[in-house]
Order: structure tokens, then C-alpha cells, then sequence
């Protein structure tokens, strides 16, 4: 059965080297030859083709295949007869391939939302915690990712329910430029008791120590892809001041268990008390960064503090990337911004609120936010919250930020606030910095809740960019204005 190949229409001028003897014949216009290459592999070639020397064209192409079968017509009814033909015989195998495709992409995916429902592979999914990134490098060995030596220390850090989560204490470079001597001369890699070691020591005994608390997203450890760059930025602004602390949740990298959301949140509960207790720093001392699967961590362990009797509230809380609730993030997530996991789903409400019954894990950080503003603002507690996001994210979409970012403000208002209401209101105060995005605050008698949403960015690069130094300068300042001094106005 002969195969359609190709079919094209080859447009004027044409010009062939020199010594062939094919020519333009501008005179022979819309002429057209058919060439039935019926020996050629089985295969069928229309081909029309416009102003050509007639007498010469059929030789130049019996010379590109000697075994093509040619003949020459005006247009007509034999083309059309002929690609009708050639169109009858594809149409059957065409159908039935397609057909075939179809039932093996909606299996796949039938099986795909089947394992969804599962708690393993929904955890895998959600998680990423087998997905290590750190390409062949030895977590104990910081050194291999660009630090000096022994300005990282690891060690562990043990929660209540008996987990070991793996910790990186990460000294300000200019602080460990004052004490190089005496750290490169400590033996380097795991520790077993930190409080022995001259980084811990440096960090305790500091009454104007900074300490930020990093929660990082889904896959990798604490060494993978942008997160280094991260450590750097974040301490950028104060180097012999801010300490780093950046540990493995559950299941990551060298941390033992399995990731779920109550297991998180234990996590970082364990590594808050290990800050306000081993290493003796106060709240008013200590920031709470998160990114992507971080900010949930984060929104989660600051509202359950704020929350509490009596509160606990930190110097402030940046949130890089966040997302509404794990429900809302995978309707319109997207692997590498292209093949969407559940978003075909919410063309259907009914179907797609009956797999929301098997999510286990919801990180409802919109409530989450909501309820930390509340109870910061009922309770007269000083906060600052700054919520960043890149345009250009295609992991999570920007508008997952400002949909938080209302969710915040609605919590500082007793009547609350609608979404549109709250849009009219930041077309008042919203700062245009061009190229660099935008920035909105909503301030109260008790806070500052910050927007900035970027032009770049990306999903990771944007952690190492100068903007995350300057959140965390400016919630360190407004904590305690008298302890920097740096930063006046935005």
C-alpha cells in the first residue's frame, strides 16, 4: 500500500549552479509536474512545483533517484486524484495510530493519578526527598561547595519523636575572617557536640549575634543547586553578625525518617528550640527564611508560635516563592513549566475536588498566614513579614504570592478584606521600579507585610539576588532599629 511522504509546494525563484543547464524559465508559468515515485521505498511523492523548464526538470530529478517513475501535467484532476488516493489510504492507518496513542496517554495517566492517591508515591511527588542534587559531593565536606574551611560546621540535630535531622551552622564570612587561625586549626567535617567547636561559641556568646533559620523547598539537601549562593546573600548584609542555620528535614539527604507535613513541622520546631535554647539566641535575634516548600514549613512553625501562650514572634519571616495550599499549587503546577500534573483535571470541578480528598499533606499556608497576622495583631506583637516572587517562575506562579499576600492583609484587618478591594487599594501605594518590578507594603500600628514581586528571577536563581539580603536587613531593622542602622527608607 503506497504511504503519503511528503507534499509540498515549491516556490519561484529557483537558481541551480552553474554547468547543470537548469535555468529560471520565468515563461512557463504554474507549471506543474507530478512525480509518482511508486519504487521508492513504497512510497508516494506529490510534489507541486512552480516556473520550471519543462523539457529540463523531469531529467534533473530522474537524476537525484533513477528509480522514480515521472510524468508530467498541468493542474488538474490528476494531482488531485492522486493525492485523494494517496489521502484515502492514510487516513485508515492514521485513525487507528492515533486512536492507539490516545488510549496509552490517557492510561498512563489514569495509572499517574491512580499512584497519587497512594501516601508513598504522593509523598515522592510532593516531596522530591530522593532527589539529592548534590552530583557525587560529600555533605561533609562543605568545603566542595565553595566555603572555607571550617566556616560550615555540620552536625545533628535531634526532634522529639527521635529523628537525626542534619544541620549546617554557617558562619559570616568577616566573622570568620576575624577567627581564621584558630578555625582552620579545628579537625573539619561531622561533629558530634557542636557546643565544643569555636563556630557555636562565636554564635552563642555574641549579644548582637543575628541567627536566620533556613527552610528549604522540595528535593536536594542543604547543598544542592542555588541554596549556597543563598547562604551568602543572606548574610551579605551584616558578614560578621549573621549566622546562618540550614538543616535536612526528615528524609532528606542525611536526615533520617519519612517526609510528611506533621514530621516537618516537628522538624523545624526541633531546630527553633535548638536556637533559643542551646545556642541562646532570642526570638528578637532570629529571622525564619523559607523557599517554596520552605515558606509552608515556615508559615507553619511561626503561626503555631504566635499562636501559643505566650507567643513567640521572630525578628521577621521572608517567604521566597510561596504557594497557597498544596491543592491550589497542583492544579496549575507544571513540570518544567510545560507538562501539567493535575491542571487538565480542573476543567472539572466534581473530579478535581474528589482527588483533593486523597491529599494528605494540604499546607494550607493561606490560612496558615492569616491566622499569624490575627494573632500577632490581637496579641499587640511587632512583625514583619516580605513575601518575594519572580514573574518568571514557572514552578509556581507569581500570582500565588499576591493571592498570599491578600490572605495576610485580610488577617490584619477585623472585617477583613476582598481580593479586588485590596487590588483598587495597591493601585495607590504599589511602587513601580521598572525593570526591577514592584513593591507593596500594608503597614498596621503593629506591622509590615511587604510584596515585591520581580521582573527575573526564576524559580532558584532569584535566592541569591541582592533583594534577599535586603529583606533580611530591613526585618533585622525593624526588630531592633538600634542594632543596624544600615538601612533608611526602601
Amino acid at each position: 500500500m503506497p504511504v503519503l511522504c511528503s507534499l509540498s509546494k515549491l516556490q519561484p525563484p529557483w537558481g541551480f549552479p552553474d554547468g547543470t543547464g537548469w535555468h529560471r524559465d520565468r515563461s512557463a508559468a504554474n507549471q506543474t509536474v507530478a512525480i509518482a515515485a511508486r519504487q521508492a521505498q513504497g512510497c508516494l511523492f506529490v510534489v507541486t512545483i512552480y516556473d520550471l523548464s519543462k523539457p529540463l526538470f523531469p531529467d534533473f530529478l530522474r537524476s537525484l533517484h533513477p528509480s522514480y517513475d515521472l510524468s508530467i501535467s498541468h493542474p488538474g484532476a490528476e494531482i488531485e486524484n492522486s493525492f485523494n488516493m494517496a489521502a484515502s489510504d492514510l487516513l485508515a492507518p492514521l485513525l487507528k495510530y492515533a486512536s492507539f496513542s490516545a488510549a496509552i496517554a490517557v492510561g498512563l495517566y489514569a495509572t499517574l493519578l491512580g499512584l497519587l492517591t497512594t501516601q508513598t508515591f504522593q509523598s515522592h511527588v510532593v516531596y522530591l526527598h530522593a532527589i539529592e542534587m548534590t552530583w557525587f559531593k560529600d555533605l561533609n565536606v562543605p568545603e566542595t561547595f565553595g566555603f572555607l574551611r571550617n566556616q560550615v560546621t555540620p552536625f545533628a540535630i535531634r526532634t522529639p519523636d527521635g529523628e537525626q535531622l542534619y544541620a549546617w551552622h554557617i558562619l559570616p564570612v568577616e566573622l570568620y575572617r576575624q577567627h581564621e587561625q584558630s578555625l582552620v586549626a579545628e579537625p573539619a567535617g561531622l561533629v558530634s557536640d557542636i557546643t565544643s567547636r569555636l563556630s557555636f561559641q562565636l554564635l552563642r556568646d555574641d549579644p548582637d549575634a543575628r541567627l536566620i533559620l533556613h527552610m528549604h523547598g522540595a528535593g536536594g539537601t542543604v547543598g544542592s543547586g542555588y541554596r549556597v549562593p543563598n547562604y551568602r546573600a543572606l548574610s551579605a548584609g551584616q558578614p560578621e553578625k549573621i549566622h546562618v542555620l540550614t538543616f535536612d528535614y526528615r528524609g532528606f539527604g542525611r536526615s533520617t525518617g519519612q517526609p510528611s507535613e506533621a514530621g516537618l513541622i516537628t522538624d523545624a520546631r526541633a531546630v527553633v528550640d535548638w536556637a533559643m535554647t542551646v545556642a541562646g539566641i532570642p526570638p528578637s535575634r532570629i529571622l525564619i527564611f523559607g523557599q517554596s516548600m520552605g515558606t509552608a514549613v515556615s508559615l507553619a512553625i511561626t503561626r503555631d508560635l504566635a499562636v501559643q501562650s505566650p507567643p513567640v514572634v521572630f525578628a521577621g519571616t521572608v517567604l521566597v516563592a510561596p504557594f497557597v495550599d498544596v491543592a491550589t499549587l497542583v492544579s496549575t503546577y507544571r513540570v518544567a513549566g510545560t507538562i501539567p500534573i493535575l491542571s487538565p483535571l480542573a476543567r472539572f470541578p466534581w473530579l478535581f475536588e474528589s482527588l483533593q480528598r486523597f491529599i494528605r499533606d494540604k499546607w494550607l499556608s493561606k490560612d496558615r498566614i492569616a491566622e499569624y497576622v490575627r494573632a500577632n495583631e490581637v496579641n499587640g506583637e511587632r512583625y514583619h513579614l516580605t513575601i518575594i516572587h519572580a514573574e518568571d517562575d514557572y514552578d509556581i506562579p507569581s500570582h500565588h504570592s499576591q493571592a498570599v499576600f491578600w490572605h495576610a492583609v485580610r488577617g490584619s484587618i477585623p472585617g477583613g478584606i476582598t481580593y479586588d478591594e485590596l487590588e483598587l487599594k495597591k493601585l495607590d501605594t504599589k511602587i513601580d521600579l521598572g525593570a526591577a518590578g514592584t513593591v507593596v507594603e500594608w503597614k498596621t500600628d503593629n506591622g509590615i507585610i511587604r510584596e515585591q514581586i520581580l521582573k527575573t528571577g526564576l524559580h532558584d536563581v532569584i535566592m541569591g539576588y541582592p533583594v534577599i539580603t535586603m529583606a533580611v536587613m530591613r526585618a533585622f531593622e525593624s526588630a531592633n532599629p538600634a542594632s543596624t542602622g544600615l538601612l533608611h527608607g526602601n
